[in-house]
């Protein structure tokens, strides 16, 4: 038997044969799923192709305008709950959250799973062991139809993770530091698998921000450690009667390359504008004055975020002339935040909260930067016009710098506030 990756596993456990990197394949995929600004698409092509059922269990959901700024996108989702409501499938309308956060939080993703979305992070699920990419709408449309798709095994590249986490540093800034070693094309259609001292420390908020930010290296899906951090992260998720089994590389497995960071010394790190591997030390960018904050997004709009950013807010007052928009990741995260008393420390901060969902990031509604405006942001791009403008600069950061620099009305170095 060929010693195999996690990629090669799961691949190999849906197509019913033995693959290795580089094979092509028609796999079985387990769960789909579309959001409200790729979902026309799927819905065209099933109504197009006389579809009366779908074959892989699907659901969508409205989180990248919701609620809807316009009458065009009010028809998308107005059109959403009616397909939703004849096909009998599962449906996220506005306010429970984003995509890559009410899927794994319903519980419906486990290990060894094959998910498809109409959304390039879906990556994200990769912290629960799930090879787990995004596709097209008409892609993903022809999964619904058939059950399957078509796969290309990728190569793997082993990234170990070693070290004592300094202060001040978190998965994002790790993310971006590994991110701005390997460039945005550097792991272009691989798979990257997670290992090490540190990986093993983070909870699963900080394992979901690291793989949620693999396709910014090029990377086709990414997976952390299944252990008991993981274990127990589902079964709180109220999966009742499934069997959870791991999914682990077997030790003789072939990588195309191992990557070793220890971190021990690393500073908190920010992506200047306009690429994410464009990545420096907090340090080099100090006093740089900003007009927008923004935590929230599909990254970092988990509640040990959201902990994080208050435990720096409190009593103290958001800068003169600074938005500071924060946008919890799902419901249920808001819920527990509210509980906590964490939305209090933001409101009076001088903060403002949007429902869940996506909010600025993708730049269509809830805080569209103007000409010339400088952002500092938890998001996973920034891209230029990211956020609505393209005459805008955006600076991607953790949710500590963020929030210390929401405060400062400059980008700053949290480690001065922890």
């Amino acid at each position: 038997m060929i010693a195999k990756t996690i990629a090669e596993k799961i691949l190999s456990n849906h197509a019913g044969r033995e693959l290795k990197a580089g094979d092509f394949a028609i796999c079985k995929v387990d769960f789909a799923f579309g959001q409200d600004g790729t979902s026309s698409i799927i819905m065209d092509r099933l109504e197009e192709l006389g579809v009366k059922q779908t074959k892989t269990k699907f659901c969508m959901v409205i989180d990248h305008n919701a609620p809807s700024p316009s009458e065009g996108i009010s028809r998308i989702h107005k059109r959403m709950r009616e397909f939703a409501k004849r096909y009998d499938t599962g449906l996220y309308d506005i306010g429970c959250g984003v995509c890559h956060q009410v899927i794994p939080e319903s519980g419906q993703i486990l290990p060894g799973d094959l998910v498809l979305g109409a959304d390039s992070h879906t990556c994200t699920y990769g912290a629960l062991g799930a090879f787990a990419t995004g596709v097209g709408s008409t892609d993903l449309a022809i999964t619904l139809v058939t059950g399957k798709n078509w796969f290309k095994v990728p190569q793997t590249i082993k990234i170990i993770v070693n070290g004592k986490i300094p202060k001040g540093v978190f998965a994002k800034d790790i993310a971006l530091h590994i991110i701005g070693n390997v460039s945005s094309g550097g792991a272009t259609y691989k798979a990257i698998e997670f290992s090490g001292d540190v990986i093993d420390k983070l909870d699963m908020d900080g394992r979901f921000t690291i793989c949620n930010m693999v396709v910014e290296m090029g990377a086709k899906a990414g997976f952390m450690p299944q252990d008991r951090k993981t274990m127990l992260w589902l079964k709180s998720r109220f999966i009742k009667n499934k069997k959870i089994k791991p999914v682990i590389a077997d030790k003789p497995a072939k990588y195309i390359g191992v990557l070793e960071y220890d971190i021990s010394r690393l500073g908190p790190q920010v992506a200047r504008p306009h690429s994410v591997d464009n990545t420096v030390s907090v340090d080099e960018l100090k006093k740089i004055k900003i007009n927008e904050a923004f935590l929230g997004t599909c990254t970092n709009g988990r509640l040990q975020d959201l902990k994080i950013a208050a435990s720096i807010l409190k009593s103290r007052k958001i800068a003169p002339g600074v938005k500071f928009i924060i946008c919890p990741a799902s419901r249920t995260i808001f819920l527990e935040a509210l509980r906590l008393g964490i939305i209090d420390i933001f409101i009076k901060a001088g903060s403002v909260l949007v429902p869940p969902g996506c909010g600025p990031c993708v730049g269509t509604h809830n805080g569209v930067p103007a000409d010339g405006e400088v952002v500092i942001s938890t998001a996973n791009r920034n891209f230029k016009g990211r956020m609505g403008n393209p005459n805008a600069f955006i600076y991607l950061a953790s949710p500590a710098t963020v929030a210390v620099s929401a405060i400062k009305g400059h980008i700053a170095d949290p480690r001065e506030f922890l």
